[in-house]
């Protein structure tokens, strides 16, 4: 049993700050109500219709967190009356060992513009190389498919470089994707070698991909 974390990030000149937590039941009716977003349920897969899905969509990542599958956090902004979730962060792919691991997003419409994903996905990031750096995680991998410009940007603004763009799969995998690298603060400068070993697995992670993750990944 993995015990549950809250993160915040700071706030902005023109947004407040962010906390984030594990999901729970209180939030599947902001959850149902994000996805009814036409440019959230093009990227998402699967799609959330009700509260019966958003439900089992809640207990799914409540699991996760229990068997340290991957850890889902519903990213809220903090001393707003009536806050209600805004965005999803995602880490998943730890283990002992291994030196990658994927980070993946979204965003409320509401809250777009306001910095919530790049400020969310710091914090996420933060945490992930304090909690598991003595496992061996050196690397966190963001990937997004070549058309959404939304997740260049974001993955610049969180600190994840451009690293290749990953081949195509057809048909579930039509276009390009790109892949970006956070490595570790402590973690020595990349070499070739090591470049290729992140390559490597992130075009595995590309097969498991849905098309335009990160946006989302539930």
């Amino acid at each position: 049993m993995n015990a549950p974390v809250t993160l915040h990030a700071a706030a902005t000149r023109a947004a407040p700050a962010l906390l984030l937590r594990p999901w729970c039941a209180d939030d599947v009716a902001a959850l149902v109500e994000a996805y009814r977003d036409p440019v959230l349920r093009r990227w998402a897969s699967p799609p959330v219709e009700g509260a019966e899905e958003g439900l089992r969509w809640v207990r799914d990542r409540e699991r996760d967190w229990a068997s340290g599958a991957r850890f889902g956090f519903a990213v809220l902004e903090e001393h707003v009356e009536a806050a209600a979730v805004v965005g999803h962060v995602v880490l998943k792919g730890v283990a002992p060992g291994k030196a990658s691991a994927e980070v993946g997003y979204w965003t409320a419409a509401r809250a777009r513009g306001r910095g919530v994903a790049p400020r969310a996905l710091d914090a996420l990031g933060t945490w992930a190389f304090e909690a598991f750096r003595a496992d061996g995680l050196e690397c966190l991998e963001l990937l997004h498919q070549v058309d959404n410009a939304a997740s260049c940007r974001v993955a610049e603004k969180s600190g994840y470089a451009f690293g290749r763009t990953l081949p195509s799969a057809p048909p579930s995998y039509p276009l390009d994707g790109h892949l970006h690298l956070r490595r570790a603060p402590d973690a020595r400068s990349a070499s070739s070698g090591a470049s290729a070993s992140a390559a490597s697995s992130a075009l595995s992670a590309l097969s498991a991909l849905s098309v335009g993750r990160p946006i989302v990944q539930p």
